[in-house]
Parts: C-alpha cells; structure tokens; sequence
C-alpha cells in the first residue's frame, strides 16, 4: 500500500456516493485568527471539519487534506459542533461512529447546526446496506478510500455550494457562469473518453461572457467564481475574460473577440489530465513534476486537434501561451517574431492571471504589483508596448463610471 502524494491513504482504496441533495448558500472561507486550537490559521485555505472518534483515521485524513484546506479536527460530536457554530466549514466529514452526547441523529442535528454545509458521511460499510438512514447526506466514502476520491468529493461539494449562489444573480451573469462551467466540465468527460469537442458549443458558451465583455459589465461574472474549488476552471474564465477585453480594447469585434474567449477557456485543457497533487502542490515542483506540468501543453494540442473547424488562432493560444520573447519559454522556445501578436497577448494574460490568482500555497498578487513585477522584472520575456496597453486596459476598467 502507498504513502505517497499519488496514491493510497494508509486505509487503501473505495468509492464515493454523491447524493442529489441541493445545497444552498455559499461555503464560508476562514479569515483572521483561529478561534481555537482546533483550527490553524490559514486565512486563503478553505475550512474542512472532519468529526471522527478514531485518532488514527482522523489523523490520517487531516493529513491528506492539509495540504490544500485548513482542517480542523474532533474526536467528539458536541465539542465539533460547538466549535463549528461560531466558524462554519465549507464541509463536514462525519464519522458513522460519532453520535451526540444526549442521542439523537447526528446529521439532522448537523443540518440544525451548520445550516447549508454539506455533509459527507464516512463508512466502514456499503451505503446501500443503510438504508434511510442517509438520506439527508450530500455524499458518502465507503472506507477504504483513495485520498484523491476525498479531495474529488469536497471539492465537487465546496463547487456546487458556490454554483448554487449563481442563481441569485441576474440572468445574463449566470447564463454566462453556468455555460462556461459546464462546457467546462463536459470537456474533462470527452477527454476521459478520447472524444473531441466541439467548438461551437464553446463560443456558444462564451457568447453571454463576449457579451458582458463588450458592455463592459464583466465584473459580476468574476467575483462569482470566488471560492470556487476548481482552480483550473477559474484560471480559464479569468484568462478567457482578460483576453477578450485585451481583444476589445484594440478594436476587436464579433467573431474575433469570442475566438479570443473561447481560446481563453480551452488554453489549460491538458491540465485536466495532470494529477492533482502535481497540479495543486503547495511547494515547488521538483525536476519531475515539473516536467509534468509542463506536459499540459502538448496534451492541451494534442487533444483540441482532434477538433474539427478549431480556429488557428485557439490553438495558437494554447500552444505558445508559456513561450516568451527571448526563446527560455516552453514547449519549444520561440522568439522574437515567431510569437505573433496573439500569442504575446495570450502570454501577458496567463501570466498576468496566475500572479493575480488566489491559490491554496499563496495569497494573489495584488494588480498593481504583478503589473510592476511584469514590467521591472520580465523585459525580455514579454512584449512590452502589448503589456502597458494591458495596463491602462485593467486602469480603465477599474475606473468608476460618471
């Protein structure tokens, strides 16, 4: 049995049950200090509770996961939920064995407690021999358990709590979210599977952003994927976002700005094929994964050519978004006037939305500091006259109306 990032927890190997249950309201995230010791302070890190009376499976879970949420951890039901009331989790985990001091059915009480965090229900057995008993649970883990089925399981919970909050806003912001996502997600399935998308349900989906872009009413749609669990997602809408606003501050219209978000969304796709504890490591990447990593480009080509009717531009996008001006970038070390103005473009915003993205290792760099750090310290790497037009962009956009 492995101990690795990769592979088993010390418990070995199961499946996870999602239930249908709808989840209202949008999971809370830690900051400031922790208000017991339960709970360690890492204010960007979203707050997990795992309730569980046996020292060793709880140890061994709050170890899994600590990497990528803060954890707070009890061996006991009330002194849990006691604690929870005044610092909500986005989720629970709840051992069968845990049960209230005074009786009563732990996850109706939960639900009383935590109103709107999800649950998931920790087996020793198969959901199905329960019955009714789960029946107001969000997902169950038969132990054992791969910890990478954990991690899947929270983070599907911790997005479907933010992606309920979507229906809230006005219809042109959710139509726009709830396309992008689910274009998004279908995507990871056709990968799976070894089928191509197709690119008209793309710029389909990118049409209602394309359309908040040119109305210059695009700030609602990325507020709404804070807190979001799905990194790779995010990173995408931001790109996809930035890039067709780069696009429509140059005179860009119709066709070309929606080939400029569409490229934004599919730029990362080979990402979905890197394992998450790579993709998602909070230190620095060793020599190996490195090379993974930087494998997302190649996968990322390799599969949108697949694609009939893909324009050159999208896959212009996604392979030379990481290559820079004085030829040290990847995959193949273009320079200078091999890298159109597209890809300098495409470039600038990649790099401009990973400085600026919140991750669980770091806090995002605030704009005005990735700008100052791309212009000082990234000269020969990006084209420069593109990147202060890209700054008076992000200037005019955060200027107030009259």
């Amino acid at each position: 049995m492995r101990h690795s990032n990769g592979g088993f927890l010390p418990w070995g190997e199961g499946s996870s049950f999602m239930c249908s249950r709808r989840l209202p309201g949008r999971c809370p995230v830690i900051l400031g200090a922790a208000p017991n010791p339960h709970m360690a302070d890492h204010s960007r890190k979203i707050l997990v509770a795992v309730v569980d009376a046996h020292a060793g499976h709880r140890n061994q879970v709050a170890s899994a996961l600590m990497s990528f949420y803060q954890v707070a951890a009890f061996d006991n039901f009330d002194q849990a939920m006691e604690a929870l009331v005044r610092t909500p989790p986005c989720v629970v985990l709840l051992d069968e064995r845990i049960v209230p001091r005074a009786g009563g059915d732990p996850i109706a009480l939960t639900r009383q407690l935590l109103r709107g965090v999800p649950i998931i229900r920790t087996l020793a057995r198969h959901p199905s021999q329960l019955g009714s008993a789960l029946y107001d649970t969000d997902a169950c883990l038969e132990k054992p358990y791969r910890r990478s089925t954990l991690i899947k399981t929270i983070s599907s919970l911790v997005n479907k709590t933010v992606e309920a909050e979507w229906e809230t806003l006005a219809p042109q912001y959710r139509e726009s979210l709830r396309r992008t996502v689910d274009s998004f997600n279908n995507i990871s399935d056709l990968i799976d599977k070894g089928e191509p998308l197709v690119y008209t349900e793309i710029t389909e989906a990118c049409g209602p952003l394309v359309d908040a872009v040119s109305n210059h009413d695009f700030k609602v749609i990325l507020n709404g994927v804070k807190g979001h669990d799905n990194y790779s997602y995010v990173h995408s809408l931001r790109v996809a976002t930035l890039l067709s606003l780069f696009g429509h501050t140059i005179g860009l219209k119709g066709e070309d700005l929606n080939l400029l978000a569409s490229g934004g969304l599919l730029h990362d796709i080979g990402k979905m094929t890197i394992p998450h504890e790579v993709l998602n490591k909070p230190g620095r990447l060793d020599d190996v994964e490195l090379q993974v990593m930087r494998s997302h480009v190649s996968k990322s080509v390799d599969y949108l050519k697949l694609c009939d009717h893909l324009p050159k531009g999208v896959l212009t996008i996604a392979a030379q978004h990481h290559e820079k001006l004085d030829g040290k970038g990847y995959p193949h070390g273009l320079h200078g006037s091999q890298l159109n103005e597209l890809a300098r473009m495409a470039s600038i915003v990649d790099i401009f939305g990973a400085l600026t993205d919140r991750r669980v290792y770091k806090e995002p760099m605030s704009p005005e500091d990735a700008l100052t750090l791309m212009t000082e310290r990234m000269g020969g790497e990006i084209d420069q006259s593109l990147l202060a037009l890209f700054r008076a962009m992000l200037l005019d956009a955060a200027t107030p109306t009259a």
